[in-house]
């Protein structure tokens, strides 16, 4: 074929481009390329740990887990003694929780700064990072859920001319 004739079939394709074809009756199967690996890989320490950093507000959590019967020790305390609500107990394992791993792995991490609330965040923030590290195939239902982002809100500052960030100053008519 010149370059100046026009295609009027598949067949005058397949001489241009030299490719193999499929029987007209047959359709092509198309397979998608599975991959066996991960997209990240395993990152543990020689100890068999893997480790994370979370923050939530001023909070800042160094987490380290690995296999184990389920213990979360908070700077060196359990996590009832630390966190003595429920809530805040709750929120700590519901990465655990989502990816189907209840029980299954010892958490210890020290926190600093901020209040019981930032740090149980900063805490879940920090075990949904040292999870995928642990096990990258969890990666998908964690970031689903929403645990693998920092929460950005922290507290405004205060302005001047201002009783607090937004507050004004009581007015005195005299």
């Amino acid at each position: 074929m010149s370059d100046n004739e026009t295609v009027q079939s598949l067949s005058d394709l397949k001489d241009i481009t030299g490719d193999v074809t499929v029987a007209d009756n047959e359709t092509a199967a198309v397979t998608p390329r599975v991959s066996t690996m991960p997209l990240r890989e395993q990152q543990i320490d020689a100890q068999g740990r893997a480790y994370a950093t979370g923050r939530r507000k001023d909070a800042v959590a160094r987490v380290w887990i690995k296999p184990g019967s389920g213990k979360i020790i908070v700077n060196g305390r359990d996590q009832e003694v630390y966190f003595a609500r429920p809530t805040l107990r709750l929120v700590i394992n519901q990465t655990f929780q989502v990816a189907g791993r209840e029980d299954q792995y010892d958490v210890i991490a020290t926190v600093k700064g901020g209040g019981l609330s930032g740090q149980a965040g900063a805490v879940k923030h920090g075990i949904a990072q040292a999870l995928t590290r642990y096990e990258p195939a969890l990666r998908a239902a964690v970031k689903a859920a929403g645990f693998l982002t920092r929460d950005p809100r922290v507290v405004e500052r205060k302005k001047y001319g201002r009783a607090k960030a937004r507050r004004s100053f009581q007015f005195s008519k005299r």
